[in-house]
């Protein structure tokens, strides 16, 4: 294992603490694990929280900011937040119009939120969820839903400019409902990722195969394919993804090329060109585009796509001013 850190029991730490160096607008509490945008708690200001595993950087933390996140509470490496973390940004970011969770469907993380909601609300906080579950390649089965995947990421921004908009609480979070039942999200891996702590990949790979439906835990996926060129890989994602979220000819979306943490973006360039040549061919109209690695899965090479069915409304969110150390465009 060959990694840039100290010790695999100090990664998250260090980490933070490097982050509250480059990024001085936040409020970095390393000792507590609570990253919040520096004006927080914003009066009037329905408060943005979310959070989970650490590992998927830049997810949560480089989307604190304005237009995004208000806080994000990291765990450990793929374990998820405690309820006292979660309480804690919370009281942080409430700023009298109420919080609102953006949880990916992981039981831990499911279970720690719903926790730290009912703590909030018993202080008279009011606290709503919603839960992200967009990834196709689980088939509930098997698990306790469909993960939380790519789609996080356009949940926080969307949210993060309504509340901007100052929308109240309950209409937030039926947006970000609305834009969960919209989104689906599939992807592969070339190579495994290695957590710190085990010192050693999670799975193994041939030279010329790779891993379809993989967790971002480094999860192994539903099968094994034949390492093939990037125009392929984007037909098996796509295909499966639009297969769950059928659309009419003429529809909008929004396409989301996304890293797993060691796939150049050259790469992820060519998979998005393959992307918007099958989606024109389907007659769908690609009116919005992300690429980058925005939700790592530590040093795993592989990419994901989500596809988002798009409104008038959320095109118009999604087009809104954001600030954060990630993901920033516009005039804030």
């Amino acid at each position: 294992m060959k990694k840039l850190i100290n010790s695999p029991e100090t990664v998250v730490a260090d980490s933070l603490r490097g982050l509250a160096i480059a990024h001085r607008e936040l409020s970095v509490d390393v000792g507590k694990r609570v990253v919040v945008r520096g004006d927080a708690p914003v009066p009037g200001k329905v408060g943005i929280l979310s959070g989970g595993g650490s590992g998927h950087e830049p997810l949560h933390v480089g989307y604190v900011g304005r237009g995004m996140l208000d806080a994000a509470c990291p765990g450990e490496i793929f374990t998820s937040p405690s309820p006292q973390q979660i309480l804690e940004a919370t009281r942080r970011v409430d700023g009298g119009r109420g919080v609102l969770h953006i949880v990916k469907n992981y039981t831990g993380d499911v279970m720690n939120f719903e926790m730290a909601g009912d703590l909030a609300r018993a202080r008279g906080i009011e606290v709503r969820a919603v839960t992200v579950g967009d990834d196709v390649a689980n088939d509930g089965l098997t698990t306790a839903g469909r993960r939380g995947v790519g789609a996080t990421v356009l949940v926080e921004k969307i949210c993060g400019a309504a509340a901007e908009r100052r929308w109240p609480l309950a209409r937030v979070a039926d947006l970000g409902n609305r834009v969960i039942a919209n989104a689906r999200s599939m992807g592969i891996a070339l190579t495994s990722c290695t957590v710190p702590s085990a010192r050693r990949p999670t799975f193994t790979l041939g030279e010329d195969e790779m891993e379809v439906g993989i967790g971002m835990h480094g999860e192994t996926g539903r099968f094994r394919h034949k390492l093939v060129p990037a125009r392929e890989v984007a037909a098996i994602l796509l295909d499966r993804v639009l297969a769950d979220m059928p659309l009419e000819p003429g529809e909008q979306v929004l396409a989301f090329v996304n890293g797993m943490g060691a796939t150049p973006l050259m790469e992820l360039y060519i998979v998005l060109d393959e992307v918007a040549r099958l989606l024109d061919a389907r007659g769908l109209t690609l009116q919005r585009t992300l690429t980058g690695t925005y939700m790592a899965a530590l040093d795993m090479a592989g990419c994901s796509l989500t596809v988002l069915r798009l409104d008038e409304e959320m095109t118009s969110l999604w087009d809104a001013p954001v600030a954060t150390p990630a993901l920033t465009w516009g005039t804030v």
